[in-house]
């Protein structure tokens, strides 16, 4: 009786040990992104018009230099825009846009070390036809 017992206790062992195996390979492989989401940054500031009023509605571009995936946000009825989340290692370009009017395009560098960037956004000359 004793060796019958002893039988069915080693498939559960082993089946005990491959989940415990399998949760620390997955945490294992969670923590990298763990430590990265850690690194990322913000970019946000205001857009605002030529005698500095904040524009509500205006359309922030942000463009991935190295994807050219752009993504846009709408600002806020204060003229806020906030992206985060974006990689450290990776150049952005942000500008803003609204009616007929634009601002300049700003550069985010992946060499600047700060986690939170703020950036003003004038929209104070017309915008390219095309």
């Amino acid at each position: 009786m004793r060796s019958d017992k002893l039988a069915e206790s080693v498939p559960r062992r082993k089946t005990v040990l491959r989940s415990l195996g399998a949760l620390l390979v997955l945490a294992l492989l969670t923590l990298p992104v763990w430590a990265q989401q850690s690194e990322l940054r913000t970019v946000h500031g205001a857009v605002l018009d030529k005698a500095e009023n904040p524009v509500s509605s205006a359309i922030v571009y942000l463009k991935n230099v190295r994807t050219l995936a752009v993504r846009t946000y709408i600002s806020d009825k204060s003229g806020e825009y906030r992206f985060s989340g974006l990689d450290p290692n990776v150049d952005y370009e942000v500008h803003a846009e609204s009616d007929n009017l634009s601002s300049n395009t700003r550069t985010v560098s992946s060499f600047d070390s700060r986690k939170d960037i703020v950036i003003s956004l004038k929209l104070d000359k017309e915008k390219k036809k095309t």
